[in-house]
């Protein structure tokens, strides 16, 4: 079974976007470079501020609905409480 990891992009103000793949490098790799077309390019999303990692993409997309389900001031909260300071987390992926 593949691994799951469920992510949020943020800009500066910051516009929130969860997402979920089985490839987390790879992905926001396209997202900072706005090679996904859509929301992400959009609004100039290219931090990632938060990450999970999961068993399956199964339980990613599970807790990826779970986390779209929260409102904003839930989000930011969840988000604080592993990255307060909102830096950019992608670094740490490539260590």
């Amino acid at each position: 079974m593949k691994q799951g990891f469920v992510y949020i992009m943020a800009n500066k103000r910051p516009t929130l976007y969860t997402g979920v793949t089985s490839n987390l490098v790879q992905r926001i790799f396209q997202h900072k470079n706005d090679l996904v077309k859509g929301f992400t390019s959009k609004y100039k999303l290219h931090k990632l501020v938060y990450y999970e990692a999961l068993e399956t993409i199964e339980s990613a997309i599970i807790r990826e609905k779970q986390i779209k389900d929260m409102d904003r001031y839930e989000k930011l909260e969840m988000i604080k409480k592993v990255n307060s300071n909102f830096k950019d987390l992608y670094g740490e992926l490539l260590k």
